[in-house]
């Protein structure tokens, strides 16, 4: 605690160069980024799958795929340029201080006295920019409770704020799933059959806590091919996206992630950056320093740690993912899994092959031919033809009217 103190005072001097200092941040990122991208746009050149591919997916299939990385990969291009300018005049502008003066008038003259503090304000500024409906739902009461904690614990407030973000994902993993998720797509239990018999058996045999099996028509929302587990330890659900129902039980042995690490680090240094007016007035704030406006200004001074942050957290769940495949063919799944694998590549015309530096820095997951690599996969024929069979199938029993 004495030791972020005294780092909180030794950032906070006058006329400290905040604003070139995380302008040189941003560009410094944009540049090695934009760098690790033209590494990638090299492999996406290639017209040869990888070896432990070259038996498993048609060259069609992989010149789509090469195809539809390279248009990512130049709208990246562009929308990475763009952005950059557009946050460099940003910063330089002083544009954040004007919206935050222009919402204040705004709230000022059309809500009631009691509703003009820095809670309600900040509020009004962050849903001025928001516009997803689930978020603009959502976001008050989470920043109001954000900005509370931070006014009401003093120094030591993000230890609760660690506290409150894993209560909310608390919520997120047992409420959330059950009874929002539902307004936003249709849920149907898993019909008897092969996948429903292979999970329950699995999961006796594991003494996996399983309570229901779902599957979730989001086709229309999402593309989503996945499947995952949610609830308390004692009573878990699994849930299957529709177009995933082909794969088979292989593809549920997901590892959870580490985030609440990474919750901690952040509101730890936040302590450090949450009082510094050099900062503030840097960016434009000479008269009011708004908690959430220093968070902003804090992520972007924050963004070269994070970055390194971001690869470590990446290097845990690439081998946490390692872990849970070496699990699955412990168990004798090793085909299951590695066709299952292949199958969502194919549906999702995902990335066969990557740099590996690009890898390193993008990739919270192993790319196929990696995850193939480990287990030791055989090549035993393409299995597009499969995957274009299932499409079939999956197109007739829609025109019969059937529900999948």
């Amino acid at each position: 605690m004495d030791f972020l103190q005294r780092l909180a005072h030794f950032l906070d001097r006058p006329l400290f160069p905040w604003k070139k200092l995380i302008v040189g941040f941003s560009l410094a990122q944009y540049l090695f980024e934009g760098f690790l991208s033209l590494r990638q746009y090299q492999v996406l050149k290639q017209t040869r799958p990888p070896k432990v591919l070259s038996n498993e997916v048609s060259q069609e299939v992989f010149d789509k795929s090469q195809a539809y990385g390279r248009a990512k990969a130049q709208f990246g291009f562009v929308a990475g340029l763009y952005g950059q300018i557009q946050n460099t005049a940003f910063i330089y502008f002083d544009v954040l201080p004007k919206l935050w003066d222009f919402t204040g008038s705004w709230l000022l003259r059309l809500a009631p006295t009691r509703f003009t503090g820095e809670i309600s304000h900040s509020i009004a500024f962050v849903l001025t920019f928001i516009g997803q409906m689930l978020a603009f739902t959502l976001t008050p009461p989470i920043l109001a409770g954000f900005l509370t904690i931070i006014q009401k614990t003093g120094h030591q407030f993000f230890y609760y704020l660690w506290l409150f973000g894993a209560g909310l994902q608390v919520f997120m993993i047992t409420v959330y799933p059950i009874t929002i998720l539902p307004l936003f797509n249709k849920l149907s239990p898993l019909e008897p059959g092969e996948l429903k018999d292979g999970v329950e058996a699995l999961a006796e045999r594991l003494n996996f806590p399983l309570h229901e099996l779902h599957v979730i028509d989001g086709s229309k929302r999402s593309a989503h091919s996945n499947a995952y587990f949610f609830g308390l330890p004692w009573k878990k659900h699994i849930r299957f996206w529709h177009t995933n129902l082909v794969t088979g039980v292989a593809t549920y042995y997901q590892a959870l992630g580490i985030s609440q690490f990474h919750f901690f680090y952040i509101f730890s240094l936040f302590s450090v950056f949450i009082n510094n007016r050099s900062l503030y007035q840097s960016f434009g704030f000479h008269n009011e320093f708004p908690i959430i406006i220093g968070f902003i200004l804090f992520s972007d001074a924050l963004a070269p740690m994070d970055t390194v942050i971001k690869l470590l957290m990446n290097i845990l769940s690439r081998k946490y993912e390692f872990e849970a495949d070496n699990f699955a063919q412990g168990l004798g799944y090793q085909a299951e899994l590695a066709r299952s694998l292949i199958k969502l590549q194919i549906q999702n015309l995902s990335t066969m092959d990557a740099d590996w530096m690009y890898a390193s820095y993008h990739f919270s997951h192993p790319i196929l031919s990696e995850r193939l690599g480990a287990l030791g996969w055989k090549s035993s024929g393409p299995v597009a033809p499969a995957a274009a069979k299932d499409e079939k199938d999956e197109k007739a029993a829609k025109a019969s009217g059937r529900e999948l």
